[in-house]
């Protein structure tokens, strides 16, 4: 049986809110950073700290923790947290209402489909009547991208010719495992783990968004603040944005700080650490291409409609960060 992700998070987010405190003000230099207390983020910000980064930077980093991600939205919105990472469709329908938010990009990873050895689904074609698992709900970016892809170039809607299953990652790995999916559309991190395992890569997102002739390095995630924040504390928001892209470049460059990492990712032996390193290092291209972001809003948007992008049928000005 399908389970859906609002059931899910809204059980996960009223479990967040004793996460959550009533902080004061950030002091000048400070950045009250809201991030889940798993994931890549959290790797990342344990890099900021143990290379002093955010000090070298001129800031100072107080982490708030999270179990999942409405509430960290709650907490962005109200003002408890000043930064958290989400995506820039968030972002844009936010800007569109009014919201003065804007996204500083930290990722630009996306998942995989996936299927166990003896699967029928050898392409993206062969999901027609196949039982197919969907991380996330039904406005998920890859599923609208995969969604988008099988139109395109192939002539048909996935949507109307799957048998599909939405649900969290983990849950959808079970049943898989257990037979009762030919494939399951996951998140990268899942991806990497269900590659280690011996599962097999069908197509990769970021092929997709290549094939629907977008060229590489658009970013999909960033850290989010408001225009507000950063014009009141230019020192902090820029800091804080520099000592992430350091983090980040440290990821990319050095195996031994995987090593040093390894307990934060959960990786079960070097295999699945390794897997874990090469697909997150695949998403921090050596430029972000921000001018193909808008081109891959409007695709999206065809297929996801109001009910993803709201009153924004085009990228909100704004949406993505101009630095000084």
């Amino acid at each position: 049986m399908p389970i859906g992700r609002r059931t899910l998070f809204a059980t996960s987010w009223a479990a967040a809110l004793p996460l959550i405190p009533a902080l004061a003000a950030a002091a000048p230099g400070a950045m009250r950073v809201g991030a889940l207390r798993y994931g890549s983020v959290a790797w990342e910000l344990d890099v900021m700290r143990t290379h002093g980064l955010d000090a070298a930077a001129g800031v100072t980093v107080e982490a708030v923790e999270f179990a999942a991600t409405p509430a960290a939205q709650v907490a962005l919105q109200a003002g408890r947290v000043d930064t958290i990472v989400q995506d820039w469709l968030w972002v844009s329908r936010q800007r569109a209402t009014g919201a003065d938010w804007t996204l500083s990009p930290t990722s630009g990873a996306l998942g995989a489909l996936m299927a166990p050895p003896g699967s029928p689904v050898q392409s993206v074609a062969d999901l027609r009547g196949r039982r197919l698992g969907i991380a996330g709900s039904p406005l998920d970016k890859s599923w609208l991208l995969l969604r988008a892809y099988a139109q395109r170039k192939l002539g048909f809607d996935l949507d109307g010719t799957a048998d599909k299953s939405f649900g969290p990652p983990p849950l959808l790995a079970e049943q898989m495992t257990a037979g009762r999916l030919d494939a399951v559309l996951t998140y990268w991190p899942f991806a990497a783990r269900a590659e280690a395992a011996g599962q097999r890569r069908v197509m990769a997102m970021e092929d997709v968004v290549e094939a629907l002739g977008i060229p590489p390095g658009v970013p999909f995630v960033g850290w989010v603040f408001s225009d507000a924040f950063a014009a009141r504390s230019p020192a902090a928001a820029g800091g804080f944005v520099k000592a992430s892209d350091r983090a980040r470049a440290i990821l990319v460059a050095s195996d031994g700080e995987w090593e040093r990492i390894a307990p934060l990712t959960g990786a079960a032996g070097p295999g699945e650490l390794a897997r874990l390193r090469d697909w997150y290092r695949r998403g921090v291209p050596e430029r972000w291409n921000l001018e193909a972001t808008a081109r891959l809003y409007d695709v999206l948007a065809e297929v996801g409609g109001p009910a993803l992008v709201g009153p924004a049928a085009h990228l909100a000005p704004g949406t993505l960060w101009a630095s000084n």
